[in-house]
C-alpha cells in the first residue's frame, strides 16, 4: 500500500474548519435562527480550492487546471450534472401540491387511529415520488401539526413520523440528489442500486411502521381532518416510480414525467402556459447550488488525487478496517464523518465519492453494494442530526403552525434512520451477497 501525502488532505481540512465551525458559533453560540446553513457552502469550497492549488509547487498552475478539468469532464460528473437539472423540472412542473392531496386523501379513508401511519406512509410514499426529504418534511409536517391537535396525538410522534419517512424515499428514489449523486459516482444503474437498497430499507420502514402503530393503540384519540384533494396530479410521479423500477434509462422517465405532469397541469387549469415554463425555470435553478459544489469538489478531489492524499487516506482506512466487510463498515463511516461535517448528505456523498470507489476496487465490493452503503449511512446520519435541514425545517414548519417542539424531543422517536442503519449492519455483516464480477471490476464474466 502506498502511504500517500497526509498533507494533500488539508484542503478538507480547511474545509471542515470554515464551514462546520462557522456554523456551530452561528447556530450555538450565537443563536442565530437555522444559523448552520448561513455559511455559504460555495465560498467554503472555493477556499478549500484555492488551498489545493497552492500546494505542490512542484506542477505548473496550468497543469492544475488540465487536471481539475479531467475530474470535472468525467463521464459520471457530467451526467450527474444533467440528471440533476433535468430532476429539477421535473419537480418543478408537477408541483408540490399532489402531496397534500395524497396525505388528506388517507386521511379521509383511514380511521383516525392510524392517523400517525398514515403520516409515516405519505411520509415514505412523497419523498420516493418527490425525490427530497426537505421537500416532504416542508409540505407534510403542517399537516402533521394539524393531525396532532385534532387526533391528540403526541405532537414530537407525529412529526418524528414525517422525518422518518421522508428518510425512506430519500435513500431510495431515483431522482433523489442523494441517488444520483451515489450511483453516478459509483459508475451503476440506478435500479441496481434500488435493488441492493429495498432490501435493507423495507424490513426497516416495516418495523418502524410497526412501532408506530403500538404506540398509536395505546394513545387516546379523537377528531378528524376533511380536506378537499385532487389525485390525478400524482400520475406523473407514479409514472416516473414505475419507469425506474423497472429500469427505463432515467432521462427517459424523467422527460415521461415532465410531459405528463405539464399536460395535466394545463389540462386542469392548474397553471397557465407562461406559469408552467417558470415552474421549469425555477426548478432547475433550485439544483445549481448542487451542480455548482458538485464541480468544486470534482476539481479538488482531482488535485487531492494527483498530490496523494487519497493513498494517505486509504493506506489509514485500511489500517483500521479489515477484510471485504470491514471495508465496507469503512465506507459508511467515511461518508457519515463527511455528513456530519457539512450537514448536506449529497454534499458528503459527492466529497465520498472518489474515495469510496478506489476503495471498492481495493476491497473487493461491487459498484452497487457501494453506492447503496453510501447513500443509505449518509441518509441516517442526515435523519437524525440536530442541526441538519431535515430537523431545522421540521421545527420551523411546526413554529409556523404555533406549536413548539425541539430537536431533542424528535431525535429519540425516530424509528425509522434507527432500524434502517441497523438492517444495513445486518445486511453487511450476516447476508451472503450475490455479485457478479462485472459489478465490481467492469468485466462481463459472470
Amino acid at each position: 500500500m502506498k502511504k500517500g501525502n497526509v498533507v494533500a488532505l488539508l484542503p478538507i481540512g480547511v474545509f471542515l474548519i470554515f464551514y462546520l465551525g462557522l456554523g456551530i458559533v452561528f447556530e450555538y453560540v450565537l443563536k442565530i435562527e437555522m444559523g448552520f446553513y448561513k455559511i455559504p457552502i460555495v465560498v467554503a469550497f472555493l477556499l478549500s480550492l484555492f488551498v489545493t492549488l497552492l500546494q505542490n509547487r512542484a506542477v505548473s498552475f496550468d497543469k492544475k487546471l488540465e487536471i481539475m478539468g479531467q475530474g470535472i469532464g468525467d463521464k459520471n460528473i457530467v451526467t450527474m450534472i444533467l440528471i440533476f437539472l433535468v430532476a429539477g423540472i421535473f419537480v418543478g412542473v408537477v408541483g408540490r401540491e399532489s402531496a397534500n392531496s395524497v396525505a388528506y386523501f388517507m386521511l379521509s379513508v383511514i380511521p383516525p387511529k392510524f392517523a400517525v401511519a398514515v403520516l409515516f406512509t405519505v411520509a415514505c410514499f412523497v419523498s420516493l415520488a418527490m425525490g427530497t426529504s426537505v421537500g416532504t418534511i416542508t409540505l407534510i409536517t403542517p399537516i402533521a401539526c394539524a393531525v396532532s391537535t385534532a387526533s391528540g396525538f403526541d405532537l414530537s410522534l407525529c412529526v418524528a413520523s414525517v422525518v422518518g419517512g421522508s428518510m425512506f424515499g430519500d435513500n431510495l428514489s431515483f431522482i433523489s440528489d442523494t441517488t444520483i449523486a451515489a450511483c453516478n459516482g459509483q459508475g451503476c444503474k440506478m435500479k441496481d442500486k434500488f435493488k441492493e437498497n429495498f432490501f435493507i430499507a423495507m424490513p426497516a420502514a416495516l418495523i418502524a411502521l410497526g412501532i408506530i402503530l403500538i404506540l398509536s393503540f395505546n394513545s387516546e384519540i379523537k377528531g378528524e381532518i376533511v380536506v378537499k384533494y385532487n389525485l390525478v396530479q400524482i400520475i406523473p410521479y407514479i409514472l416516473v416510480l414505475i419507469g425506474g423500477v423497472i429500469g427505463i434509462n432515467v432521462f427517459t422517465v424523467l422527460i415521461v414525467g415532465i410531459v405528463s405532469g405539464a399536460v395535466i397541469m394545463l389540462i386542469t387549469g392548474t397553471v397557465s402556459g407562461t406559469e408552467l415554463l417558470g415552474n421549469m425555470g425555477s426548478g432547475a435553478s433550485e439544483m445549481f447550488e448542487t451542480i455548482i459544489v458538485t464541480v468544486l469538489v470534482s476539481a479538488i478531489c482531482a488535485l487531492i488525487r494527483e498530490t496523494g492524499g487519497f493513498d494517505a487516506l486509504l493506506y489509514g482506512i485500511k489500517k483500521v478496517f479489515k477484510g471485504k466487510k470491514g471495508g465496507m463498515v469503512g465506507l459508511g463511516t467515511l461518508v457519515g464523518i463527511l455528513d456530519i461535517a457539512t450537514a448536506n448528505n449529497t454534499v458528503a456523498i459527492v466529497m465520498a465519492n472518489p474515495i469510496a470507489k478506489e476503495m471498492s476496487e481495493d476491497y473487493g465490493i461491487s459498484k452497487r453494494k457501494a453506492a447503496s452503503i453510501l447513500d443509505t449511512f449518509s441518509c441516517f446520519f442526515q435523519g437524525i442530526l440536530p442541526y441538519g435541514a431535515q430537523m431545522l425545517v421540521a421545527i420551523s414548519a411546526v413554529s409556523e403552525c404555533g406549536g413548539k417542539i425541539s430537536a431533542f424531543q424528535i431525535i429519540p422517536k425516530l424509528f425509522y434512520p434507527y432500524l434502517l442503519v441497523i438492517s444495513a449492519l445486518v445486511f453487511i455483516f450476516f447476508v451472503p451477497s450475490k455479485e457478479r464480477s462485472n459489478d465490481i471490476d467492469g468485466r462481463t464474466v459472470k
